[in-house]
């Protein structure tokens, strides 16, 4: 082969590198919420679902209390920031073995795998971590509600079931006002399975 010709090839094989990773990032970026950098809905889904195969996998419904009222105090660029900060700290106390995303407006989902058993501690903890003040804005702040489902108590429940059962915690948690993350447990509702994903503006 000529040395044109192998520089032609090389040159087509760079190209082709290029486009390729250009083309993954366009994928990538398009599953990703651009407020928060978590999964969107599908790509959630699509990661989720793989890690239920472990049976220590636990299902989190997280939702931004008195969200609404954020934006009416401190206006809708501060509610960005808040939603941002919540989903960063979201990430980080999951680990870098679970799935964030965000589902809608102020409400996330995550799967975590408990391989030492101690989601419940993790998630205490994290609901204290999720009530600080934002970092660069200390007046805004608030709680977020937390309800979640270890897979291995519902065997053979998918994925949107063990949402289900956790955003029925979440909204027990959040009636009740209580400070930390509520299991769910018992029968799910039939009124809570047909709620639609919280909007964004939510009390």
């Amino acid at each position: 082969m000529s040395t044109l010709a192998t520089l032609l090839l090389a040159v087509a094989a760079f190209g082709w590198a290029v486009h390729a990773r250009w083309l993954h990032h366009r994928l990538t970026t398009a599953r990703r919420d651009p407020l928060t950098g978590l999964w969107t809905r599908d790509a959630f889904t699509r990661r989720a679902r793989r890690l239920l195969r472990d049976p220590r996998a636990v299902v989190v419904l997280a939702d931004v209390d008195h969200f609404k009222q954020i934006n009416d105090t401190h206006g809708h660029t501060a509610g960005d920031v808040l939603l941002a900060t919540v989903a960063a700290r979201l990430a980080h106390g999951t680990g870098p073995g679970g799935v964030v995303g965000r589902l809608g407006g102020d409400e996330f989902a995550a799967v975590l795998v408990d391989r030492d058993g101690t989601a419940a501690d993790r998630l205490h903890t994290l609901a204290r971590v999720l009530a600080r003040p934002v970092d660069t804005a200390p007046d805004v702040h608030t709680t977020v509600s937390l309800g979640w489902v270890r897979a291995v108590d519902h065997r053979g429940e998918d994925l949107s079931t063990l949402l289900r059962r956790a955003d029925e915690a979440m909204y027990a948690a959040k009636r009740s006002g209580r400070s930390g993350p509520l299991r769910a447990a018992g029968r799910l509702l039939g009124s809570v399975a047909g709620r639609r994903p919280g909007r964004r503006g939510a009390a």
